[in-house]
């Protein structure tokens, strides 16, 4: 080797190391397995204020949504779109009765948020939600956003049920 190549080399800027994915970090078209299920990620939303990021997750027809929040530590949870509606969002109640399952209100917020891909919401105007816990660990979740609704029910995914398999 020639000593303009060694010094080159010496000069030379090492390649920067390969970021490995984690949930949080997911984009358009990964694939991911959840609970021994493969989804493709269709859609993402995130929320920069709450350090949270909500998926839009599809595996043939079904759809379902996988939120992300970052934290201490990421805290995972795998939704399902559920019918329903309130009469007014301005009276969001503490507590809610569905299907004999009482869910307790545990966090509210207001923001913007930044879509992309397949999502029930735009990035265009201030998004609205609420989360509800029950006593036996079901999740519920409602969002608003320019006078549309959606309700999603869902459970905890521990952090040792998610693979990612880059696209």
């Amino acid at each position: 080797m020639s000593l303009l190549h060694r010094i080159i080399n010496l000069v030379k800027k090492p390649e920067p190391p390969i970021e490995e994915k984690t949930p949080y970090t997911l984009s358009i078209g990964d694939i991911v397995d959840l609970s021994l299920n493969s989804y493709t990620v269709a859609g993402k939303m995130f929320f920069p204020e709450r350090q949270e990021a909500f998926f839009t997750l599809k595996d043939g027809s079904s759809i379902k949504y996988f939120r992300v929040t970052k934290r201490e530590k990421l805290d995972l949870v795998l939704y399902k779109a559920i019918d329903g509606r309130l009469e007014d969002i301005n009276e969001i109640p503490t507590t809610i009765e569905m299907e004999e399952t009482l869910y307790h209100m545990e966090d509210q917020a207001i923001g913007s948020i930044h879509s992309s891909g397949d999502t029930p919401f735009s990035s265009s105007d201030e998004h609205y939600l609420w989360d509800f816990q029950s006593d036996n660990w079901k999740l519920l979740r409602i969002e608003w956003q320019s006078g549309q609704m959606m309700l999603y029910e869902g459970e905890d995914v521990l952090p040792m049920d998610v693979r990612i398999i880059q696209s």
